[in-house]
């Protein structure tokens, strides 16, 4: 059967003992062939709410449902069309590469050949390497080769990139693009917000138990004032500008003659302190105009949202 939306969380709770409620009635969807990136501050919840998910534990209230079924007790209609990448990996160490995969392929119900799987993760030349001998990075896209043996519909990808260098992390986000074009449904949990803001088609960011921001990274950005900054030349101050409210600046600071301004419509401001400087004769040395990011928009959530009792 098809199904739209391939992960479907419905008012979730999860209560550790002791009455800690460590998710508090989530809700959210992934659709398949998304890229969703669950994101989270401290002790969020991200990790339990995964774990839901893979059907390691029961909801202690609320309902999930993978691939329309209910992955703790139907595990066995969800876990062979499902791969799952852990933070970290437990191999033997004295097998090979290839006698890794091939014992993993052993265990799973229409295995890839493990030719195929190393090659998807670029480790076709290191087949015949002892896992004990390969790098922290190796063994991520070790990890990822068994993720991704069952040909899975769903992928769970947990820090899929940690200990990968600059390279093998472009790689491993060009393989995840191209398996969700194919129709895979990925979540991804990751600390790397440039990862999750780039690779993500969706993300939702939880805080304290809760969704505290949703959407497309660009939605989730949107609320947040862009910064621009500049250098004063020698002998002006912050009081020569021109002034900053009707140019529709939210906030500032200045830092010797560093000024940073916060603003939501940075073609206004950006032009009127051109125009200025223009009129003045002078430059705004270092001009730095950017968008908000994913970084802000998770700190400001990390920083200022006050914990709601549950």
């Amino acid at each position: 059967m098809d199904y739209e939306h391939v992960i479907e969380v419905t008012d979730l709770r999860r209560v550790y003992g002791g009455g800690f409620e460590a998710v508090r009635g989530i809700t959210f969807s992934v659709a398949r062939g998304e890229i969703f990136a669950l994101l989270g501050t401290n002790g969020a919840g991200k990790t339990s709410t995964v774990e839901l998910l893979e059907g390691l534990a029961p909801p202690d209230g609320g309902r999930v449902r993978v691939l329309g079924h209910d992955p703790h007790r139907e595990r066995a209609a969800v876990r062979p069309r499902t791969g799952v990448m852990l933070q970290e990996g437990g191999f033997p160490s004295e097998l090979t590469v290839r006698e890794t995969v091939r014992m993993w392929a052993g265990c799973t119900t229409g295995a890839r050949p493990a030719a195929e799987a190393l090659g998807l993760v670029g480790l076709a030349g290191r087949a015949d390497v002892r896992v004990k001998q390969l790098s922290g990075g190796e063994r991520r896209r070790l990890d990822l080769a068994l993720a991704l043996l069952g040909r899975p519909e769903v992928l769970f990808l947990d820090e899929p990139t940690t200990g990968l260098d600059a390279e093998g992390r472009l790689d491993t986000w060009e393989l995840v693009r191209a398996l969700r074009d194919a129709g895979t449904a990925v979540l991804l949990t990751t600390h790397y917000l440039d990862e999750a803001e780039d690779l993500a088609d969706r993300l939702a960011i939880l805080h304290e138990g809760r969704i505290a921001a949703t959407g497309t990274p660009g939605e989730v950005t949107a609320g947040r004032p862009a910064r621009i900054s500049f250098r004063l030349p020698r002998g002006y101050f912050l009081g020569d500008l021109p002034p900053l409210g009707p140019l529709g600046v939210s906030g500032h600071e200045m830092a010797g003659d560093r000024v940073r301004l916060r603003t939501r419509e940075v073609q206004r401001t950006a032009t009127g302190l051109l125009a200025w400087a223009e009129t003045a004769g002078i430059e705004l040395r270092d001009l730095d105009v950017r968008s908000a990011s994913l970084e802000e928009a998770f700190l400001s959530i990390a920083r200022e949202q006050p914990e709601v009792a549950a």
